[in-house]
Parts: structure tokens; C-alpha cells; sequence
């Protein structure tokens, strides 16, 4: 099989997006139609969530048969009901006896200040990404969750970058696979990990647009707030931030494993975002495992990290101009 560098390298994984374009919001669904062992990890202090107290290792259910990323705000959660309708009629489910419930977590983000505040992803935004998921290499940039996604928000969304979604995947051995999808809506900058360098976030409004190329100047979010200005406006900070996303691997992970995988993985988050974790971000992370390769739960993890990492920048660096933001990805 050819890889795509992509989440939907791992067999039975299919990834769909549906976006409103105009009004800068969506939802990504990933499903797993045979179910997959899930955990998850909640290391932001703003998180809007569902079904995520069901992935406790002492819980009963043992799989999930999707995962819904959305913006729209806590508004965004009603895409999850429009995913259960597509896995109920196509007979996908936790059989209960009387009936197949669909097992759908999902988690937010905060979008509602880049298009329409009174347009967000519903039920049925949640059934059209669920249709059109397939194991083909999805979209990335200004789609799914991260229409609306922006970056670099210290002093609101008027000097942010324009973010969107990412996706990678590594193999790692033995025939395990790894990969990641996030969408990025982050409060603090983009950073290049080998180089240290601002890739994108909070802008100086010194200069014009991103150039392919060309330099762009950071305000740099860390050394704005040990300034006066920084300080006194940091009580003021959005709280429209986060970053969402999913890590999966074709090896063999009982929940507990997966919650392990989905906490290592934030590490890809705290090696490319400057802050992360803040009391202003709502980072969540979910770990799917699909497949049953043997593989060491710490080197999944670790290289689940990696490849979270990877999709960062790449959700940054495919995104375009939007919203009056500038965007790596052109206009």
C-alpha cells in the first residue's frame, strides 16, 4: 500500500470534511466503521467535549466508531448527532440488543469570531462529513474543523495567521503505522521545532501579507507577554482557542495504552505551539487503534508525538488567506 503521509495510512481509518465557506466553520469526522480501541487526553483548561468520560479505561465500552472535530463552539457539538444518524443507517454500532448505538467522542473549537457567529456545524454538516469520509488522503488547510481556525491571538483575531487542519503518518517497524490530524486554533504561535523559528502566529502588523518565500515579522506571543502591554491585556485574552486532533495506529492497544498514546502525543503539541496548554487553549487529544500489530506502547507514543508535530505545520503551512487573515497557503 502507497503512503500518503497521511492519518488514512492506517487501514480502517477514513477521514471526511464538510465546511461552510463563506461563514468559516466545519466539522471533520473520522470513522472507524469496524470500531477502534480509543482514549483520550484533555490537557487544555478550556475544552468543550462529548462522550470522552466514556473512554476511562474502567468504562465499559471498549470502541468508538468515530471521532467528530468541529468548530462552532460548544454550537459544533450537534455535529456528533448528525454522524450517529449515518452510522445508524448504515448498521454501525454498539449492539445493546434492541438497537446499535453508534460510539461518537467529539471535541470543539472556538471559530465563532472569524465568519458568522450564528452559523455553525449541526447535525446535518456532521451526516454530509460522515458520507463523503473515505480512505483517501483528506484535504488539509481551509477545511473541516479548520475553516475557521486561526493562530496567534494575544490581542484578538485581527493580527492572528489563518490556521486549517494537518495530517502525517510514519511508519515506525515491524509494520506499525502512525499518524495524526489536528485542526489548529491555537492562542500562542507556530513553531518550527528543528529551528526554533515562528512559523506562524501573532503578527507585528509591521508588514503586509505572508509571502511564499518571504519573511514576515512575529510579534512572538512569549516575548509579548513579559512586556507592560502584553501583561495588561493578557486578563483581556480571547478565550477562542484550541487545538483538536487525533493520533491512529494499526498496532494492537488496550484503552488504557490508547490514554497513554493520546498524552504522549500532546507532546507534538507543546514542541510546535508557544504557549500551549494555557488557561485560554481547550487542547484535546484522541488515540484511536484500529488494528493488531504488535508494537511497545512508549515508542507508539512516541513517535505519536511526532507525527502530531508534523500535522501542526502542516495545518499552518496549507492554510489560506481568510477572514482578513493571512494564510502560509497563499490567497
Amino acid at each position: 500500500m502507497k503512503r500518503s503521509n497521511t492519518i488514512t495510512d492506517i487501514r480502517g481509518i477514513e477521514v471526511g470534511h464538510a465546511q461552510d465557506t463563506e461563514a468559516l466553520t466545519g466539522c471533520t469526522v473520522i470513522l472507524c466503521r469496524k470500531g477502534a480501541v480509543a482514549g483520550v487526553d484533555v490537557r487544555g483548561s478550556a475544552p468543550g467535549t462529548r462522550e470522552t468520560d466514556l473512554l476511562n479505561p474502567v468504562n465499559l465500552v471498549e470502541k468508538v466508531h468515530a471521532v467528530v472535530l468541529a468548530g462552532g463552539s460548544a454550537f459544533g457539538l450537534d455535529a456528533a448527532a448528525g454522524v450517529m444518524k449515518y452510522l445508524e443507517e448504515n448498521k454501525i454500532g454498539f449492539n445493546t440488543g434492541a438497537a446499535k448505538v453508534p460510539i461518537v467522542p467529539a471535541a470543539i473549537l472556538y471559530d465563532l469570531n472569524l465568519g458568522h457567529a450564528d452559523v455553525r456545524p449541526d447535525a446535518s454538516m456532521g451526516y454530509l462529513a460522515a458520507a463523503s469520509a473515505s480512505s483517501a488522503a483528506p484535504a488539509e488547510g481551509n477545511v473541516g474543523a479548520g475553516t475557521g481556525a486561526s493562530v496567534g491571538k494575544m490581542f484578538g483575531a485581527r493580527l492572528a495567521t489563518k490556521s486549517g487542519v494537518g495530517t502525517a503518518s510514519m511508519t515506525i517497524g515491524g509494520g506499525v503505522v502512525v499518524g495524526a490530524l489536528v485542526a489548529v486554533n491555537a492562542w500562542g504561535d507556530v513553531v518550527d521545532p528543528k529551528t526554533g523559528e515562528i512559523v506562524a502566529g501573532l503578527r507585528s502588523g509591521k508588514v503586509g501579507p505572508l509571502r511564499v518565500g518571504g519573511k514576515e515579522y512575529f510579534a512572538d506571543t512569549l516575548a509579548m507577554m513579559k512586556k507592560p502591554l502584553g501583561r495588561a491585556l493578557l486578563g483581556l485574552a480571547t478565550r477562542a482557542n484550541t487545538v483538536i486532533g487525533v493520533v491512529a495506529t494499526n498496532a494492537k492497544l488496550t484503552k488504557a495504552q490508547a490514554a497513554k498514546v493520546a498524552q504522549m502525543a500532546q507532546d507534538g503539541i507543546a514542541r510546535t505551539i508557544r504557549p500551549a496548554h494555557t488557561m485560554l487553549d481547550g487542547d484535546v487529544i484522541f488515540a484511536l487503534s484500529s488494528g493488531a500489530r504488535s508494537a511497545d506502547v512508549t515508542t507508539v507514543g512516541a513517535f505519536a508525538a511526532e507525527v502530531m508535530a508534523e500535522a501542526i505545520l502542516r495545518a499552518v503551512r496549507s492554510a489560506k488567506a481568510a477572514g482578513g487573515l493571512p494564510g502560509l497557503g497563499g490567497e
